[in-house]
């Protein structure tokens, strides 16, 4: 079947996200974006796959070119995600996610085994999170004072358009579920494949991300369905710009994995 090529809207709940589909007839690849970030920092990779697949890119809530709502939660981007894979009539795509889309995939993939090909984590899903009070006032010190930047950098795709407090929120949400998150590694039943990089991410020091890299491999070593893809020198904010033929190569393996002609 080939599918038309979109760009619009698809209302849900309160809001409305921005969505485009490249049509085609190749296998669907859907792609979810980091905490804060836009659909933008896919293209690279997409580019690289080239039109043998079906693109589909979304922004989720409050960032990029979708509405603001009144509800930020990860809850919420499960249900966003159902939502564009049903208004888009998308059947078992791979999902490729960047840090906080890597935890949508796989969170997602886990709850619907039964409608997905694989998922991809770029380096997220990460069985890690900064927790308790002290973590938490960090992460809304940092918020803080970046208050005044968020506005300007948000059309670059580099924040949402919600405020401070909203930011952080998120970003506690994120890392308590990244330290709960085990069990739901050791259950997914799908391919899982990694592309992991190296360094911290932006607000981490001494090591926590590379910490957090290194959880994983109690995992891998539980659930044979997670296999690390492809490892990679940039960090975890570059990534995206620099490897994404690892990415796309790591995609096309899965893709393969999943075809009957190769199997």
């Amino acid at each position: 079947m080939t599918n038309p090529e979109w760009t619009g809207v698809v209302p849900v709940e309160d809001t409305a996200l921005a969505v485009s589909d490249s049509g085609g007839a190749g296998r669907p690849v859907v792609y979810l974006n980091g905490c804060f970030a836009s659909r933008r920092h896919w293209n690279p990779t997409i580019a690289d796959l080239g039109d043998g697949f079906r693109h589909v890119t979304f922004d989720e809530r409050a960032r990029g070119r979708s509405k603001r709502s009144a509800d930020y939660s990860f809850a919420a981007c499960l249900r966003d995600l159902d939502a564009v894979l049903r208004a888009r009539e998308v059947r078992r795509p791979i999902l490729v996610g960047w840090s906080y889309g890597a935890f949508i995939g796989t969170f997602w993939a886990e709850q619907n085994p039964d409608r997905v090909a694989g998922v991809v984590n770029v380096d997220g899903a990460l069985p890690y999170g900064l927790t308790g009070e002290a973590n938490r006032e960090r992460i809304e010190k940092t918020f803080r004072r970046l208050r005044m930047l968020l506005p300007l950098v948000a059309p670059f795709g580099l924040a949402a358009r919600m405020s401070a407090g909203e930011h952080a929120a998120v970003n506690i949400e994120l890392n308590e579920l990244a330290a709960s998150c085990g069990p739901v590694l050791d259950r997914i039943g799908c391919p899982v494949r990694y592309v992991v990089g190296s360094g911290d991410s932006f607000g981490g020091s001494d090591g926590e991300h590379d910490d957090a890299r290194a959880a994983l491999s109690l995992h891998l070593s539980r659930n044979a369905n997670l296999q690390i893809g492809a490892k990679v020198a940039s960090d975890h904010g570059k990534i995206l710009r620099n490897d994404y033929r690892a990415i796309a190569q790591v995609v096309r393996d899965v893709a393969a994995a999943d075809d009957p002609v190769t199997r």
